[in-house]
């Protein structure tokens, strides 16, 4: 039974990653002396960076990079050369989110632009794989791909959020 729930854990990495974020954060809200809009949206964002970035893209490097032909499986795809490129990219994106995870706006940005351009685009691969090949291994039509829409959605919201609550903060008057 532990096997299974690892082995479903991993499967779904992105998911579980999601839910770890989301766990550390309140963790972090609640330790934190204020709890206020600023405070919320900060602790959302890092650890969302830093897990859903940073971590679920490691994760994708290893897995493609070392487990590839395990990984094109799961996917319902053939091995292939590409699959060290995907791993690449990976590592690119993940070393970005762990830089960006508890710096400025403008990284996390950086940070979640270019993982959603490639998330959104495989979620679009795997839609017509769907319709085309009719593919439904659960790589392609399972949880991963609703994550692919999900996670740069939930992190361009998390983007709103904090530039909202900058606004809303009150600026220091500079000293004179």
């Amino acid at each position: 039974m532990i096997a299974e729930m690892v082995r479903s854990a991993l499967s779904n990495f992105t998911l579980t990653l999601f839910i770890i974020a989301l766990i550390f954060s309140a963790v972090a809200i609640m330790r934190s002396p204020q709890r206020d809009q600023p405070v919320i949206a900060e602790k959302l964002i890092s650890w969302f960076v830093f897990f859903c970035i940073g971590v679920s893209f490691f994760y994708n490097f290893i897995m493609h990079g070392f487990f590839g032909e395990m990984t094109a499986s799961f996917i319902g795809w053939a091995d292939s050369p590409f699959q060290f490129e995907v791993a690449t990219a990976s590592l690119g994106f993940s070393v970005v989110g762990f830089l960006a995870a508890f710096g400025s706006f403008d990284r996390r940005l950086a940070a979640i632009v270019g993982p959603a351009c490639f998330l959104l685009g495989a979620a679009y691969g795997h839609a017509k794989e769907m319709v085309t090949a009719n593919n439904f291994a659960p790589g392609n039509a399972g949880v991963i791909f609703y994550t692919d829409i999900f996670i740069p959605l939930f992190g361009f919201f998390l983007l709103w959020l904090q530039k909202r609550s900058e606004r809303s903060t009150p600026q220091a008057e500079p000293a004179r």
